[in-house]
């Protein structure tokens, strides 16, 4: 009832499994564990997206670098505990060097989640589709990947290493940094921040192992569908903001428009209904496993403090 019914090492077996697939692994970013509840009920998607914007955003800060690894690990394993899904979470630069990226794999694996990504940008980093972003050089990031890669315990522990090279030094030092990353120990990799469909189709006839695609809204790609990524060759998509996007932006118009109306009745079609929320949350589960535990009655109260 409190943690999910498959192990940590199965759901890792799952995520590999499904990035070896045919079809496209999709994976929506959850902002919080009912979110991910949410995302395995509906029973079309192959996993989780934890997005490390999302999770500095939610604590009122700008994704440069400000979370710590113990903030993340902790939203990571709330997240974890609540889905038979695998989870993939957003590492940042691995919350420091080499020795970090170490760390984080081994708090990472502890949280129950099935996979993460570093990325080679500089440390702080800074939101992916802005301009004035700085990468390592390559061979500091594969020592964040090699680190990370000693670290794992359970081999079926997904590492991903995300490049986000191509706006900054061009696509064929992207492609170039993404077969080095494979040949330190990356599972999956993940372009950032490319522009267009060709550039997905070059990278994908250039690299020729597990990739990742990012379909975040308001940046710099073209919004492709998973059909599309996936007939481009494509082994997995997340949508990292977007849940989180929608649940801000309706809940900025609600309480802009309860403001001026002092009402919230216009809004109940919209919102989930309370027997819904009980569903996910699992309230009937829940009450009846408390009726089977519950012994304590006033009478027995009685007979048991005043023989």
């Amino acid at each position: 009832m409190f943690t999910p019914g498959t192990t940590p090492h199965e759901r890792r077996v799952a995520l590999r499994d499904s990035l070896a697939a045919e079809t496209i692994t999709k994976l929506p970013g959850a902002f919080s564990p009912l979110v991910a509840r949410l995302i395995e009920d509906i029973g079309a998607f192959e996993g989780v997206y934890v997005s490390g914007a999302v999770v500095a955003n939610d604590l009122g800060l700008p994704d440069i670098g400000l979370t710590t690894l113990t903030e993340v690990a902790a939203r990571a394993r709330q997240i974890a505990r609540v889905t038979d899904l695998p989870v993939l979470v957003d590492a940042d630069t691995g919350f420091g060097e080499p020795m970090s990226a170490a760390r984080t794999v081994s708090e990472f694996e502890a949280a129950g989640v099935a996979a993460l990504h570093l990325e080679d940008q500089v440390n702080p980093k800074r939101c992916g589709h802005l301009d004035g972003k700085k990468v390592v050089p390559r061979e500091l990031m594969l020592r964040r990947i090699t680190a990370a890669v000693r670290e794992r315990s359970d081999d079926a522990f997904v590492i991903c290493a995300r490049t986000d090279a191509a706006g900054i030094e061009g696509i064929d030092a992207a492609i170039e940094r993404a077969k080095a990353y494979t040949d330190a120990g990356a599972d999956l990799i993940f372009t950032e921040a490319l522009y267009s469909v060709e550039d997905f189709a070059a990278f994908r006839a250039a690299v020729d192992v597990p990739l990742l695609a990012n379909m975040t809204e308001f940046g710099k790609t073209d919004l492709l569908s998973a059909q599309t990524l996936q007939d481009l060759g494509y082994n997995a998509v997340i949508w990292p903001v977007t849940t989180f996007r929608t649940a801000m932006g309706q809940t900025e118009d609600l309480l802009r428009d309860l403001a001026r109306t002092g009402t919230q009745e216009a809004w109940l079609d919209r919102m989930q209904h309370r027997s819904r929320l009980y569903e996910l949350v699992r309230y009937g589960e829940y009450n009846q496993f408390d009726q089977s535990v519950f012994t304590y009655s006033a009478d027995t109260y009685t007979r048991q403090f005043t023989k």
